[in-house]
């Protein structure tokens, strides 16, 4: 039995034409999925379309973030330390010869670099001023000539603070020139630093010692 049966002939005209529209689109309807299939190669990764300008390529191992240079950059801490076998110049360790307190070189010279000071005690004018010419022209470091009036001094006399460094350039310094060394009385205790000479009127301007 035709499904048809029972229409119309206007009826029947019209299904025919349905069934032949229908036929016709299922057939363009297939062409369309091949041709389809044929182009989906063209998708990005993972079907996505490719974006115009995009690349579907996967980025590249040189893309990468960059690390942190290791080069060493001025001011670091790489840069050689000094030496520690090397104390830099005047500071502790150094060993200049000629000064005060110094080991190395002649000790006898370098405690003349201990300051002098030379101070008359007697009536005799000018008497400071001869020592301390004597006791420049043996090298010895004199920066104060004056005169002293607190008391009466028995001899000849100079002076130093035990412990120091005056104490051995006191002693050098009455060995050369035939005087007394002797540690700082009270009433010159708070004196400047340095050797106090006190002459007296039987210093003999030139005479040194053995």
């Amino acid at each position: 039995m035709s499904v048809f049966s029972g229409m119309s002939r206007p009826m029947k005209a019209a299904g025919v034409a349905l069934v032949g529209v229908a036929i016709i689109a299922a057939v363009i309807g297939g062409i369309t999925a091949l041709g389809g299939g044929n182009g989906s190669n063209e998708a990005g990764p993972s079907g996505t379309p490719t974006q115009p300008g995009s690349s579907s390529a996967p980025p590249s191992a040189s893309s990468s973030a960059t690390p942190p240079s290791t080069s060493t950059t001025a001011g670091s801490s790489s840069s050689t330390p000094p030496s520690p076998t090397s104390p830099a110049p005047g500071g502790p360790g150094s060993t200049a010869p000629g000064q005060p307190g110094q080991p190395g070189g002649d000790q006898q010279a370098s405690n003349k670099w201990v300051t002098v000071r030379v101070f008359n005690n007697s009536t005799i004018k000018g008497l400071a001023d001869r020592a301390a010419e004597d006791f420049r022209g043996g090298g010895w470091n004199v920066n104060e000539v004056s005169n002293y009036s607190q008391g009466i001094i028995p001899t000849t006399t100079a002076f130093f603070r035990p412990g120091t460094d005056e104490e051995a350039a006191a002693k050098q310094l009455a060995q050369e020139f035939g005087i007394k060394a002797e540690p700082r009385f009270e009433g010159i205790q708070s004196a400047s630093p340095g050797v106090i000479v006190i002459v007296t009127k039987e210093y003999q301007s030139g005479h040194k010692g053995s």
